[in-house]
């Protein structure tokens, strides 16, 4: 796990952010869990300058932060 964080704010439409709200809360994980995981994921994808300083792990469906 990071041991500090960060705020990331973004705009999104209403209607997503309801479904995915209501998605996360079906498989009893928060939004920022996702969120976490999948620039984690993208990182790991996509690398660039900064990737290699952060760790990166697969998780297989968890997070673990």
């Amino acid at each position: 796990m990071e041991s500090k964080t960060a705020r990331l704010t973004l705009l999104i439409d209403p209607d997503k952010k309801r479904a995915f709200e209501r998605l996360c809360a079906l498989q009893d994980r928060t939004p920022s869990q996702v969120v976490r995981q999948l620039i984690r994921e993208y990182l790991a994808t996509h690398g660039g300058p900064e990737a290699g300083r952060v760790e990166v792990e697969s998780t297989h469906g968890q997070d673990r932060s």
